[in-house]
């Protein structure tokens, strides 16, 4: 008999499913189809949204180490929530964020705040394909537990990256960078940039994806929105065994053949 490590990090199961079904990444013998972001907009009024709310103040206030706070909702309430406040920000003494089991389809990049974290457990969080740049700045990450069968371009599958929009100034003439698709922009507003952390300016906007480790156990594929090339080009070296070069996504782009693990 093995003991589950994340016995303590579900929360209760009341009724219904906390997590809705994802398929965008296949599993087994299936064919992959083309990728894209997740649609879903947080509903700020649904009592799960409202609770978190709460929860991150709690951990605020009293400098709490690790925080766990899914197991404070119901299963309903689980459900309603899809990605993190910017309220994170505030989260400067927690060390081990625990995630188990979400329905987050995205993480905001307020979590780059979170200055103290050494550890981040979003596992069976079958709905988070990628995570943000802004992850790199938690300078002692050293441990996480991801499920990378989830995530785009993992080395078992190889499954797409989506094509991002913000590829040449000419993509966003008219764009609202306060009020995006987040289906399209991977986030519903884009304020500052990734790398350097300036706000960023309408037609400015560049997106790319790269493949990073972020802790000694996991790369991941992290969404960068920068303010410039250059910011593109200061960029680290992507991780060996993925693509080689920061890049837009779409099926254009040539990855490592799957199955086996990069060093």
């Amino acid at each position: 008999m093995f003991p589950n490590r994340w016995a303590d990090a579900a929360g209760s199961s009341g009724q219904g499913s906390p997590r809705d079904l994802c398929r965008c990444i296949e599993q087994g013998t299936r064919t992959q189809l083309p990728t894209g972001f997740h649609p879903e907009r947080q509903d700020t009024t649904a009592p799960g949204w409202v609770r978190l709310l709460e929860l991150v103040e709690e951990a605020a206030a009293d400098g709490r180490e690790v925080f766990k706070p899914l197991v404070e909702l119901t299963a309903e309430q689980r459900r309603q929530v899809i990605t993190l406040p910017p309220t994170i920000t505030t989260l400067t003494s927690v060390k081990h964020l625990v995630l188990y089991g979400s329905n987050l389809v995205r993480i905001p990049p307020e979590i780059g705040a979170m200055k103290s974290l050494e550890e981040f457990t979003p596992y069976t969080s079958y709905r988070l394909h990628w995570f943000p740049y802004e992850l790199t700045r938690c300078l002692d990450l050293r441990h996480s537990t991801v499920s990378t069968r989830a995530v785009y371009g993992n080395h078992k599958r190889r499954p797409p990256f989506p094509p991002l929009s913000a590829a040449a100034p000419t993509s966003l003439q008219g764009v609202d960078l306060e009020d995006l698709d987040p289906g399209v922009w991977g986030a519903s507003a884009i304020r500052t940039c990734s790398v350097c952390d300036r706000r960023i300016q309408g037609a400015n906007l560049r997106q790319v994806w790269i493949s990073l480790w972020t802790s000694g156990a996991d790369v991941l594929p992290l969404l960068v929105n920068a303010c410039s090339t250059a910011c593109v080009d200061a960029l680290p070296t992507p991780a060996e065994g993925y693509v080689q070069m920061a890049h837009t996504g779409g099926p254009g782009v040539s990855q490592p053949s799957a199955g086996r693990r990069p060093r």
